[in-house]
C-alpha cells in the first residue's frame, strides 16, 4: 500500500471529533436522535470517502438492481437493515458493503457515525463514515441480485447548485424540498435524490465546513423531529 494521503489523514482527524448537535440529543424528545414513540427499525449506510485522481474527495454509490422489490433502479449508498447478529451500526454498514459491492472491511477506516435520518415509514437510517485510503486495493464486485452498478461522485457536488433540481413536497403539514442531483458516469446518467441526497448534503457540509449554495429545507422528520407522531 502507498503512503496515506495527508488530505485523508487530516479529514479522518477532523471527522473523529464530530459530535451531533445538542438539538439532536434532547432526551425529552429523542433517544439517540429518534423519537421514542416511533419504535423504528434500523438500517445503516456507508459513506465511503476516498481521494480521486485529481485530488478531490469522492464517495462510492450504487445503482440498485431492477430485480429488487423496493427502490429498484435507484441510487443509494451501500447499506441495509440491521440484522440480529450485527454488533452495532458500523458492523451493519460494513457487512452490507461487503455483501453488495465486495468492499473488504479491512480497507475501510471508520471515523465517525452521524445522527440517524428517520424516514416517514419509521426506519432510522444511520450514516457510518469511513475512509478508503487505498482505492486501488478495492475492486468492485457487485452482487447482481442487489446492485446494478458501482460508481463514485465528487462529494462537493452536494453543496453546489449545479446539475440540481428540486421538488416541493408536503407530509403531515410539513413542507419540504426533495433534491435531485444528476451525475454523468461514463455513458450513463445517474440521479441521486431523496434521503441519499440529504445524507450526502449533510456529509459534504461537515467535511467542507460550509452550508450548501441552495436552500435545503429538509423534512423535519428526517432527523427524528416530527411535529406530529409518525405512523408506524
Amino acid at each position: 500500500m502507498s503512503e496515506k494521503s495527508h488530505k485523508l489523514l487530516s479529514l479522518a482527524q477532523q471527522l473523529r471529533l464530530y459530535k451531533p448537535p445538542d438539538s439532536l440529543n434532547n432526551p425529552i424528545r429523542r433517544q439517540n436522535g429518534i423519537p421514542q414513540s416511533a419504535k423504528p427499525k434500523t438500517a445503516a449506510v456507508l459513506i465511503c470517502l476516498f481521494e480521486g485522481n485529481d485530488g478531490d474527495l469522492r464517495v462510492i454509490l450504487t445503482e440498485r438492481s431492477s430485480r429488487l422489490s423496493s427502490h429498484s433502479g435507484e441510487v443509494s449508498l451501500p447499506g441495509g437493515k440491521r440484522e440480529e447478529g450485527d454488533a452495532d451500526d458500523v458492523e451493519t454498514a460494513l457487512r452490507e458493503a461487503t455483501e453488495e459491492i465486495g468492499l473488504d472491511p479491512s480497507l475501510v477506516d471508520v471515523v465517525t457515525v452521524f445522527e440517524p435520518f428517520m424516514t416517514k415509514y419509521a426506519m432510522a437510517v444511520v450514516p457510518v463514515v469511513g475512509i478508503l485510503f487505498d482505492k486501488k486495493a478495492f475492486n468492485p464486485a457487485p452482487n447482481v441480485n442487489e446492485v446494478e452498478a458501482v460508481f463514485d461522485v465528487p462529494l462537493e457536488m452536494f453543496l453546489k447548485d449545479e446539475n440540481r433540481r428540486e421538488q416541493e413536497k408536503e407530509w403531515m403539514g410539513d413542507k419540504y424540498l426533495l433534491h435531485f442531483f444528476d451525475h454523468q458516469s461514463g455513458s450513463k446518467m445517474y440521479t441521486i435524490w431523496a434521503i441519499t441526497a440529504s445524507i450526502l448534503i449533510r456529509a459534504a457540509s461537515l467535511v467542507y465546513q460550509r452550508p450548501p449554495a441552495f436552500p435545503e429545507r429538509k423534512p423535519t422528520f428526517w432527523n427524528g423531529n416530527p411535529d406530529k407522531p409518525i405512523d408506524t
